[in-house]
């Protein structure tokens, strides 16, 4: 059974959503703003018990209830836990120290059902993570995607449990990246051949066009690339480039006032689109 939950009562002076969707089908991450100040209080006591879920299994940080058997799902769990330890590792980032509650529908019949009793507000994702008054909360069913939408929604609720903000570009290009299997980051995300293909023509990601995009809808699939791209070359690129970043999610992890990351990266790059074409221009997996 889903759990109770009570009616979100509005209280943000200006929702950020509109009818205008966002990127691909499934991303409802921009509901997390839209919801930020959104009262998700008072849920009822199956919530505590476990006793309406099929299983419930503590991982890592999340505590997840599923209305199925998680046993064919153990390799998504072991990610879930890999993404944490990735975070931490690769951009310093804390760990979450407060459980992100994360609830598993059998199908999208009863996840539906439950979006339109609890949260009929939000327009309809296949997968949604929503920030209220604690870490957060993430929102998926049973399917053939479930794994790319739990590790996006899940990277999400991992970022703002420890962070106060996140640009909404990085906070997308991260999920991008982090979305895929550990094997497939790096040389298997469909974003690579596009970003590859319009660096050849001399196209690269625009950062200071992307930092100046603070509401969702300004944000659609091109973004969206662009965003991983740039996360990307932040990982693999020149050490710099990971660095500027590491010390960039610091900033912001400690409330400090945070120089944007195209400021950062323009000291080592005043021209960053040329470095950007050479980055993506040799890159391909090695035989």
């Amino acid at each position: 059974m889903p759990p109770q939950v009570a009616t979100p009562c509005p209280n943000v002076a200006r929702p950020r959503g509109s009818a205008s969707m966002v990127g691909r089908v499934r991303r409802a991450s921009w509901v997390r703003r839209w919801l930020w100040g959104l009262c998700l209080i008072a849920f009822g006591p199956a919530w505590a018990t476990g006793d309406e879920w099929t299983e419930v299994r503590t991982v890592g940080p999340f505590v997840i209830r599923a209305e199925f058997p998680l046993a064919p799902w153990q390799r998504l769990l072991d990610d879930l836990r890999g993404v944490q330890d990735d975070l931490t590792r690769v951009l310093a980032v804390p760990a979450a120290k407060q459980p992100i509650e994360v609830y598993l529908f059998q199908g999208e019949a009863s996840y539906t059902a439950y979006l339109r009793q609890y949260l009929p507000q939000v327009p309809y994702r296949r997968a949604l993570y929503v920030r209220g008054q604690g870490p957060g909360m993430v929102f998926a069913y049973q399917s053939k995607r479930l794994p790319e939408d739990l590790r996006h929604e899940c990277t999400h609720a991992m970022l703002h449990a420890v962070l106060p903000e996140v640009p909404l570009w990085l906070d997308e290009g991260l999920a991008e990246y982090f979305e895929q299997p550990i094997e497939q980051r790096a040389y298997g995300c469909p974003h690579l051949a596009a970003v590859r293909r319009r660096a050849w023509w001399g196209m690269t990601p625009d950062l200071p066009d992307l930092e100046r995009r603070t509401l969702p809808e300004q944000m659609d699939k091109a973004q969206y690339r662009d965003a991983w791209a740039l996360v990307h070359f932040a990982l693999h690129g020149p050490p710099e480039a990971r660095r500027e970043l590491r010390d960039y999610l610091s900033d912001l992890a400690s409330g400090a006032t945070a120089a944007p990351l195209s400021a950062r990266w323009q000291r080592h790059w005043p021209e960053l689109s040329p470095v950007l074409r050479h980055h993506f221009d040799r890159w391909q997996r090695p035989n």
